[in-house]
């Protein structure tokens, strides 16, 4: 079938993009196994359904393809935007730049703007993924940088215009995951040492680390947490 469920299937009460692998995987999962029916899209290879999880093919730059699919999502208390790419190097084209922002940056908008709708009938949450990139500058990835600069200032700014409807939007920010985007942070070394020296808690992050947090602020105990960007880094921004 072509809808986001089929009629024995649970309609999603969960949205995560970049769900097809890395950070936005592993909240999918984590959201499916506590219970919740979860939506799970993102490009590439698309994974097969698993118990709670359904996988579909979405592309966040496409707005009319973003709105079609999470409009119609009546059911739907959580949207979590985890699509993001990272160009190392490259991001000084401006033509790169500018793909990056619309992926990691105007696609969270968008999602954001298609789920409102049914978050405001449903009181739900939104969970962005920020990064410590979101602090601190990175000279290899202007875009990357920017990008999860902006995703604070739109987390702050959605908190405050979707409030009235009671939505709460708040992001995680995590440190230095294991994830196919900084495979190559962790072959190199030196650099991986250099974070790690850092990184109090001595250790890269794992995926999973991220869904703890992730259902604290998508649950009642984070009823009055909004605008808030949530550390999840070993300690990393401490130092």
């Amino acid at each position: 079938m072509t809808a986001a469920h089929s009629p024995e299937t649970p309609a999603p009460d969960v949205l995560v993009t970049g769900a097809t692998s890395g950070i936005g995987q592993a909240l999918a999962r984590g959201f499916a196994e506590a219970g919740h029916t979860v939506l799970a899209v993102g490009v590439g290879a698309i994974p097969d359904a698993e118990a709670n999880l359904t996988y579909r093919a979405l592309d966040v730059q496409d707005g009319a393809a973003v709105s079609a699919l999470v409009a119609p999502l009546g059911g739907l208390r959580v949207a979590i935007n985890a699509a993001g790419i990272i160009r190392r190097e490259a991001e000084h084209d401006p033509e790169v730049f500018a793909q990056v922002l619309d992926i990691n940056l105007n696609g969270t908008m968008r999602v954001c703007a298609a789920a409102r709708a049914a978050l405001a009938a449903n009181r739900g949450t939104i969970i962005n993924i920020a990064s410590m990139l979101t602090y601190f500058g990175g000279g290899l990835v202007p875009g990357y940088s920017a990008s999860k600069g902006g995703i604070a200032q739109l987390t702050k700014s959605l908190a405050i215009a979707y409030a009235p409807q009671g939505i709460r939007v708040n992001a995680l920010a995590p440190g230095w995951i294991a994830t196919p985007l900084t495979q190559g942070l962790r072959d190199d070394q030196a650099r991986s040492s250099t974070i790690l020296g850092r990184t109090p808690m001595a250790r890269w992050g794992t995926p999973e680390d991220l869904i703890g947090p992730a259902l604290f602020l998508a649950g009642p105990g984070a009823g009055f947490v909004t605008g808030t960007i949530l550390n999840v880094d070993g300690g990393y921004a401490a130092m």
